[in-house]
C-alpha cells in the first residue's frame, strides 16, 4: 500500500520537539518533516539561516531518525520565516501532502476518531487512515454531525460509502463503527467525542480548516483534545 505523506510542522528552535508516541503514530506515512523558525519582519530569512542553521538542522536530523526507526520514510526542510501559516500552507502544497498533523504526544495508538465532515475528500480521507492504520489493530470510529438539509438516507450514503472504502483498503470492516449526531455544533461535537480516543483525522472539507487547525480557534479542538490531529487536505483543484 502507498505511504500517505504526512506534513509534520515543528517550531524547531523555540523547544518544540517531536512528541512522544508520533513516530509509532506515523509509522506507516512518508513523513514531510518541516522545522520552522519564525523571525522578526526586519530580519531576512538568509540571515537568519546562517545563524541558526546547523542547530536546527541538529534537531531536524534527530527527529528524522525517530521516525526512521519507527518504519516512516522521511524527507525534512528547513524554513525561516516570517509568516508560519503561510510556510505550513506551501509545503503542504509543493509536497503534495495527504494530510497535516498537529503533533502532540499520545501514550496509546487503540482508538481513532475520524470526523467525516462531508463528500468532498472522501478518498483522501480513506487513503489516509488505511494507509496509516490498515495493517494494526486500532478500531476506528466514523463520526458525522448531521446538516440541515441532511436526510438519514443521505447519512447513510456517506458513511457507508467510506466505510466500503475502508474495506476496499483493507481496514478490518469489524474493527470499523459508526456515529451520527444531530442539532450539535461539529466543532464543540468533535473536541467533547475526542476526549475518549487517542487521535483525530479530520477531512478538510472547508478553505478554512487549515488555519482553523494551525491558527487561532486551535483551542475549539487541538487545545481541548490533547492527543494528534491530522488534517486531511482537499485536492488543490477542489479549493
Amino acid at each position: 500500500m502507498t505511504r500517505p505523506s504526512v506534513l509534520v510542522p515543528i517550531r524547531v528552535l523555540e523547544g518544540e520537539s517531536l512528541p512522544e508516541g508520533v513516530p509509532d503514530l506515523l509509522s506507516n506515512a512518508h513523513v514531510v518533516l518541516l522545522g520552522y523558525h519564525v523571525i522578526p519582519g526586519q530580519t531576512a530569512p538568509g540571515q537568519a539561516r546562517m545563524q541558526f542553521e546547523d542547530r536546527a538542522l541538529d534537531r531536524l536530523e534527530d527527529f528524522e531518525q525517530a521516525l526512521s526507526d519507527a518504519g516512516a520514510t522521511v524527507d525534512h526542510r528547513l524554513v525561516f520565516t516570517h509568516d508560519a501559516q503561510q510556510t505550513i500552507d506551501r509545503q503542504i502544497a509543493e509536497n503534495d501532502c495527504l494530510a497535516a498533523l498537529v503533533p502532540r504526544a499520545l501514550a496509546d495508538l487503540e482508538d481513532i476518531l475520524v470526523a467525516v465532515r462531508g463528500t468532498v475528500g472522501i478518498d483522501r480521507l480513506a487513503q489516509v487512515v488505511a494507509g496509516l492504520f490498515a495493517d494494526r489493530d486500532i478500531d476506528v470510529t466514523l463520526y458525522h454531525v448531521t446538516g440541515e438539509d441532511e436526510t438519514d438516507e443521505d447519512v447513510d450514503v456517506l458513511l457507508d460509502g467510506l466505510t466500503d472504502r475502508l474495506a476496499d483498503e483493507d481496514v478490518d470492516p469489524a474493527r470499523i463503527k459508526t456515529r451520527v449526531d444531530r442539532d450539535v455544533k461539529p466543532v464543540d461535537a468533535i473536541a467533547e467525542l475526542a476526549e475518549d480516543y487517542d487521535c483525530v483525522v479530520m477531512g478538510e472539507s472547508d478553505p478554512t480548516l487549515s488555519t482553523f487547525v494551525f491558527g487561532m480557534p486551535a483551542d475549539q479542538v487541538a487545545d481541548r483534545f490533547l492527543g494528534p490531529v491530522l488534517v486531511v487536505q482537499r485536492e488543490s483543484s477542489e479549493a
